[in-house]
């Protein structure tokens, strides 16, 4: 039984003067990192990055050939690391990550990333859809602000709304304390 770690679109263009700026990005990178750091200690090279690029400049972020597209800095893949380069919210959509799993004969994943209501739980739902024993490190993720006519729902609010509906019936959902505690 095999563990991976997937790394949802820590990319720089949700940080500070970034494109698309997300509330605490800087935390869920620096627990994304820990984490990162544990698979990496452990001698799993089941790792992989997953990094979005907008095949419609109308997005307005992770344009090709940009610096807010790069992967950040905090998370910053090893050359025997696998990028997986994608174009949908869904990491699986039309990308090679279900084939590089499938070879590797990984049964589990652990998925940390950006952003929580969007290409988290995309990833997440296609991932236990397509029977991986998924766990999502919720503070190892971050989103943002968002809005319905005239509500505005505080970025944390939405966070925990897409955590709470992801735990309730999809996938085990921890914390980077809990997990590396748990994982020696």
């Amino acid at each position: 039984m095999s563990t991976a770690l997937i790394i949802v679109d820590i990319q720089n263009d949700y940080f500070p003067n970034g494109k698309m700026e997300l509330s605490k990005p800087e935390e869920a990178a620096s627990n994304a990192a820990k984490v990162l750091d544990w698979f990496r200690k452990n001698n799993n090279d089941n790792i992989f990055h997953v990094q979005h690029i907008a095949s419609d400049p109308a997005l307005g972020f992770f344009l090709p050939d940009t610096e807010g597209a790069e992967i950040h800095k905090a998370v910053l893949p090893l050359e025997n690391e696998i990028i997986i380069k994608k174009h949908f919210p869904n990491s699986f959509l039309q990308t090679e990550l279900q084939s590089k799993l499938k070879e590797k004969e990984v049964t589990k994943v652990v998925v940390v990333g950006m952003m929580t209501h969007m290409c988290i739980d995309a990833t997440v739902r296609a991932a236990v859809d397509l029977g991986y024993d998924t766990t999502l490190i919720e503070d190892a993720c971050a989103t943002r602000e968002m809005s319905y006519h005239n509500a505005v729902v505080p970025a944390e609010q939405v966070h925990y709304a897409f955590v709470a509906a992801l735990e309730s019936m999809y996938c085990k959902v921890t914390s980077t304390a809990n997990f590396l505690n748990h994982s020696n």
